[in-house]
């Protein structure tokens, strides 16, 4: 099922570092987000799926699959 979720992007130093979006409520890892939406700061709302059959070393929340974003001003 795909959601959508608004936050800002955040890099989080864990290990080789990973790509977060942090909303008012939940942290999602960012898997297969493409190289536009990986700046620091970056306000977006991201569409995807959240996948519970994939687990990381960063651990920073759920792992959210990216499908599309928009950037948010």
């Amino acid at each position: 099922m795909t959601i959508t979720v608004e936050g800002v992007v955040e890099k989080k130093g864990f290990g080789t570092g990973t790509w977060a979006l942090v909303s008012s409520d939940q942290t999602y890892e960012l898997k297969d987000a493409p190289s536009d939406l990986k700046k620091e700061g970056q306000k977006a709302i991201v569409q995807g799926i959240v996948r519970e059959d994939v687990m990381t070393m960063a651990m920073v929340g759920p792992v959210l699959q990216v499908e599309s974003f928009e950037a948010v001003d």
